[in-house]
């Protein structure tokens, strides 16, 4: 990033190649919606281009780039929020319906039951996900799926880690209960 503000005009497209594939994912799962994760995306990106004079190295650029999508993300679900987004296993990525799924479960050879499983579980963690608070669910996707440690997550959230450790325990909390009964009555 500091070649990039500098002026290197390349080593700001190996920061697209690098971090778009993860800030998709995050933002997909943020807001529940490829076409929207991908517009999204690029957003944070030109968030990034237009603010790269300003850039100062206080933290690692994961953290700040995540902090800027954190917040694009959130100010769409708020600018969203009078649709009701829901997702399936089986909604493709495209209205073509040739395509494959936008979300599948990876398994070694499964049965029928077992997929039904998976899919059902897998469609009950996300639904627990999204219903979580805004700053919750970011809190989680970036401690579960994108790896952050606390420090980094606290910095893109604006709290300290002692606040952020209290966030993702009230939200592991929730959904522990919440997904209580997948645990029971669920077994593979």
């Amino acid at each position: 990033m500091l070649d990039v503000k500098a002026g290197d005009e390349q080593s700001f497209e190996l920061l697209l190649r690098k971090y778009r594939t993860p800030l998709v994912n995050f933002l997909y799962r943020m807001v529940r919606d490829s076409a929207a994760a991908e517009d999204l995306a690029q957003e944070v990106f030109l968030r990034v281009y237009r603010a790269r004079k300003e850039y100062a190295p206080s933290a690692k650029f994961t953290t700040w780039m995540f902090h800027i999508a954190t917040n694009v993300a959130l100010n769409s679900v708020r600018d969203n929020r009078h649709r009701k987004m829901e997702i399936s296993m089986d909604q493709t990525l495209d209205a073509n319906e040739d395509e494959q799924p936008a979300m599948q479960v990876p398994d070694r050879a499964p049965s029928i039951e077992q997929q039904l499983v998976a899919q059902t579980r897998s469609e009950m963690i996300l639904r627990a996900i999204h219903a979580l608070p805004e700053k919750q669910r970011a809190a989680v996707l970036l401690h579960k799926y994108q790896e952050l440690d606390y420090d980094e997550i606290a910095r893109i959230l604006e709290c300290s880690e002692s606040a952020l450790k209290s966030l993702l325990f009230r939200a592991y909390e929730t959904l522990r209960t919440e997904l209580a009964p997948l645990v029971s009555s669920v077994r593979i």
